[in-house]
């Protein structure tokens, strides 16, 4: 994996981190989770973009 699928990646998984961490602590956020799942999309695009 390239270095920038890689880190994408690495902030995908942070941010799910942290959205559980605020999940947590101060109750369900629907902009929170929608915010984690565009990035996760966007990762995805990332990794599927990347040459083979």
């Amino acid at each position: 994996m390239p270095g920038s699928a890689r880190t994408m990646a690495v902030c995908t998984v942070v941010g799910l981190v942290a959205a559980t961490a605020y999940t947590v602590a101060l109750g369900a956020n629907g902009w929170v989770w929608f915010s984690w799942v565009v990035l996760a999309l966007v990762t995805v695009g990332v990794v599927a973009a990347r040459p083979v």
